[in-house]
């Protein structure tokens, strides 16, 4: 049997584990010598726990952030990277083959190193150029999104990607102020739309204008759906997929698509939430849900 906490204290002692790392390797239902896609590889902590089952196992990591995985391949011990395949760009863009993988599965959303490094201008909690750009070949930028498409496409991306109410407002008085060079002005300027009893809460009033910059800019959630779509088939029959999200609009892809596949039954029909131990000892898996589906055997 497969001793997950051991893994996770070997491989995770002095960093951050992975979300739902026990329940995402316990759905997997990884078996020897097989061979596992992880889409979103970031800092490599599910391929490892992934690799570190059984040593014939291999991985085919994706990641957009060619840093990701310089960074994992040099954390990963000699035995393990050479277990480890990579592959950088869009997991959309992957030449998966029919029948090639035994499992699947993506983390989607931004990674620690991403959101924890200023420069990156994911985050408002530091002082950063409005970048947010995951693959950073690419030129459009949150800066470009914000300081010039217009008024109503602003509003549009605001309500549809960030979910956020006052997106019409919000739009209106970014549009009357800009240009915002970084990531604390435009979270400033956020924050004025809103009534002073909001601006001190749980959530942040920028918040939510940051998440749909994000989606717009990396353009993940199209990404996402034919992702969804594609890599069923490159499951070997019996295969399990699961893919962890962060919020409604990613698990929504999910629920449905799975729920529509012809080439996948759902395992889970309601997402797997982490414990509240995880939630005290993570934050940001607080939002997140496990989602896996198997393919059938036609």
């Amino acid at each position: 049997m497969i001793n997950i906490t051991q893994i996770e204290k070997h491989f995770f002692s002095d960093v951050h584990i992975p979300v739902l790392s026990k329940e995402l390797i316990a759905g997997l239902a990884i078996k020897p010598g097989g061979k596992y896609l992880d889409a979103t590889l970031g800092r490599g902590g599910h391929s490892s726990l992934i690799l570190s089952t059984f040593p014939d196992v291999q991985v085919v990591g994706i990641d957009l952030d060619n840093d990701a995985i310089l960074n994992t391949k040099t954390n990963m011990s000699s035995s393990v990277r050479q277990r480890l395949q990579t592959w950088a760009g869009n997991f959309v863009d992957y030449p998966g083959k029919a029948g090639e993988f035994d499992g699947i599965i993506a983390d989607l959303g931004v990674s620690s190193p991403q959101l924890d490094n200023p420069e990156r201008g994911f985050s408002f909690r530091h002082e950063a150029s409005l970048d947010m750009r995951m693959n950073r070949q690419q030129s459009l930028t949150a800066g470009e999104v914000i300081n010039h498409w217009n008024e109503t496409t602003l509003a549009n991306i605001f309500y549809q990607y960030g979910e956020e109410k006052r997106s019409r407002s919000i739009a209106r008085y970014l549009v009357e102020n800009r240009p915002f060079f970084t990531t604390t002005d435009l979270a400033s300027a956020i924050s004025k739309v809103f009534p002073s009893k909001y601006r001190y809460g749980r959530i942040h009033p920028a918040t939510r204008v940051f998440q749909a910059l994000r989606i717009i800019v990396n353009d993940e959630l199209t990404s996402l759906e034919k992702f969804l779509e594609e890599s069923p088939s490159w499951l070997k029959t019996q295969g399990n997929i699961g893919i962890i999200s962060f919020h409604s609009l990613e698990d929504r892809i999910v629920k449905h698509t799975f729920r529509n596949s012809y080439l996948l039954d759902v395992i889970n029909k309601k997402p797997i939430i982490p414990t509240q131990e995880e939630k005290k000892h993570n934050r940001r898996s607080r939002s997140a849900k496990l989602r896996f589906a198997k393919r059938k055997d036609l």
